[in-house]
């Protein structure tokens, strides 16, 4: 058991260190050897178009876009293996699927690359996923995470003739979905048991929040 949690607690730097060298690997290779794999995009609504819901998050057109998806990329994924351990892979993988194919059904014909649809997803599910489950840790982290990339929201719209909002849009929105559908899987909030004194208990609801305004009787104090 020991050795399993040690395990799956690596991911939490494994994931987002293996995903950011993958993807600087790939904009080397380009740089270096005159490749452009920007064909590998995803292209809407082309049956060759379907393949870079597997290869666009791993491509980009310069060093800023790479930069800007880097940073928020490996945050994101490092909170989701720290706080979701036991559904993280599973979550990561359907989701990005489920985001690239939503790109691709909708998108204007044109080749969206990079990791940000990726990024929108993991941001709209560590968020909701606070919010739905009702768990203080969580929201901090929700809170967190509106401080530090809560400008991206105006990305969802076309704003800008270069910015595939449309993968900004997916992510965002199958982000939310998964922290529905997943809400009752991963971390939960403590359950509180007051055993000792029904009275001092009833002053609590089941997730251990205080509800004022309940009248104590103390047994030895009543009136026969």
């Amino acid at each position: 058991m020991k050795n399993r949690k040690a395990k799956i607690d690596r991911l939490t730097l494994v994931v987002p260190i293996s995903v950011l060298v993958i993807i600087w690997g790939v904009y080397f290779i380009e740089i270096n050897y005159g490749y452009n794999f920007n064909k590998y995009g995803i292209y809407p609504k082309t049956f060759k178009g379907l393949r870079g819901i597997f290869f666009s998050p791993f491509i980009h057109g310069s060093v800023s876009h790479i930069f800007n998806n880097s940073i928020p990329l490996a945050v994101m994924l490092g909170s989701l293996y720290f706080f979701y351990k036991k559904i993280a892979t599973k979550v990561l993988l359907i989701g990005v699927l489920l985001t690239g194919l939503l790109t691709w059904s909708f998108a204007r014909p044109a080749y969206h690359i990079g990791a940000s649809g990726v990024v929108y997803f993991l941001v709209s599910f560590v968020f909701f996923s606070g919010i739905f489950r009702k768990y203080y840790r969580l929201i901090a982290l929700s809170l967190a995470v509106v401080f530090l990339y809560g400008s991206m929201i105006w990305y969802v719209f076309p704003v800008e003739e270069k910015i595939s909002w449309e993968g900004h849009l997916s992510g965002f929105l199958v982000g939310f979905l998964f922290a529905y559908i997943f809400r009752k899987q991963g971390p939960q909030p403590e359950q509180f048991v007051f055993s000792e004194n029904e009275a001092f208990e009833k002053h609590f609801d089941k997730d251990g929040n205080f509800i004022p305004n309940i009248e104590i009787i103390d047994e030895e104090q009543k009136t026969p």
